[in-house]
């Protein structure tokens, strides 16, 4: 019989360093009892992207006294933790390693197991901890460094159906912000121009629209972007105000007519149930693109879920989550658990 566990959960793959405690119980229902975050924008805020040897070492200042905070808001002692999950992956190398080694130490001192976490399994699995969401269920990742379609079949189980071909859907936000001259993280900057801006003044192409396949490219978008605020500069807050709404509504379009595509997919597999649709990354908490997909999905008669947002960008909840979920399984790693700058999702295992 299953009992409530308590997992530990550490996150440094990219510019978050974060820890968290997170209650399975036995039902298989999820409770977060701790989780803190510490941000590393203003460190990086300069460059107008990640420099990874600043978030590692920022990783490796921050992160025994974030583990601590979550231990104490808990209010457990690391001998009552059932056990100790850490990313070990796809990220930045040097954050990734901070992270897992921490986690890799923790383990071997209190003799827990250890359970080394695919990051992106943390995002997959992030709405079973917050609506309980059942097995199978399609994803779309949409953040800084993945935009994918996931099928999640169940823990460790993942069809990826589609992915970028080249920039990530928030990688091209932030690359689309840094040439107009905004602020950075890009996604919100984008976003905030686009409010007063006129989505139709630039005719924008929509890469790959017109394909069957579930894939997305945003780089010839971008290169549009920037052809686009050339042939009018030196451009006025109302130029980049258009340009970014112009921008949006294209990222929109291309999503929501992939995601009708994705449904339609999951509706021929699985003909008698109702398809269960969840976004997690950075990017679903763009307003425009949320709207869009909430239309397609109730057109489509899908249950959409949207995690919280504060769940939705890196956090040590999903860590913990996942390790937990693999934990119940008995799905447990060595000291020896290498950390992994790529790893695919489709290439995880799950219960024999």
């Amino acid at each position: 019989m299953e009992r409530d566990t308590l997992v530990l959960g550490i996150e440094t793959s990219c510019d978050e360093t974060a820890a968290a405690v997170v209650r399975r119980r036995a039902d298989g229902a999820g409770e977060i009892v701790s989780n803190i975050v510490r941000s590393q924008i203003e460190e990086h805020r300069a460059y107008g992207g990640v420099v990874p040897e600043l978030a590692a070492r920022a990783h490796v200042v921050h992160l025994d006294g974030i583990v601590r905070r979550a231990l104490e808001e808990a209010g457990v002692e690391l001998s009552e933790l059932d056990g100790i999950a850490a990313t070990a992956g796809p990220g930045l190398i040097g954050g990734v390693l901070v992270g897992l080694t921490t986690g890799k130490a923790l383990a071997a001192a209190s003799g827990k197991p250890l359970l080394a976490v695919n990051h992106l399994e943390g995002h997959a699995l992030t709405a079973r901890l917050t609506d309980g969401v059942r097995f199978p269920y399609l994803m779309l990742l949409v953040s800084g460094g993945h935009s994918q379609f996931v099928l999640v079949k169940g823990v460790g189980e993942y069809e990826r159906w589609g992915s970028t071909i080249d920039d990530a859907l928030g990688e091209a936000f932030d690359k689309a912000a840094k040439l107009l001259g905004l602020g950075y993280p890009g996604g919100p900057e984008v976003e905030r121009a686009a409010e007063g801006g006129d989505p139709e003044r630039f005719d924008l192409p929509r890469p790959l629209l017109r394909e069957k396949r579930l894939d997305f490219s945003f780089s010839g978008l971008k290169t549009a972007l920037r052809l686009a605020a050339e042939a009018v500069a030196p451009v006025s807050d109302k130029d980049i105000a258009d340009l970014c709404a112009s921008f949006q509504a294209a990222v929109t379009e291309i999503v929501a007519v992939r995601l009708k595509q994705a449904l339609e997919r999951f509706a021929d597999l699985y003909p008698d149930m109702r398809p269960t649709f969840v976004v997690a990354g950075g990017v679903a908490a763009n307003k425009a693109i949320g709207a869009a997909l909430r239309t397609i999905a109730e057109q489509a008669g899908a249950e959409l879920v949207i995690p919280p947002p504060a769940l939705c960008t890196d956090n040590g909840a999903m860590i913990a989550w996942a390790g937990a979920e693999r934990l119940a399984l008995g799905l447990v790693d060595g000291l020896d658990a290498v950390a992994r700058p790529r790893w695919p999702l489709d290439q995880l295992g799950g219960a024999a």
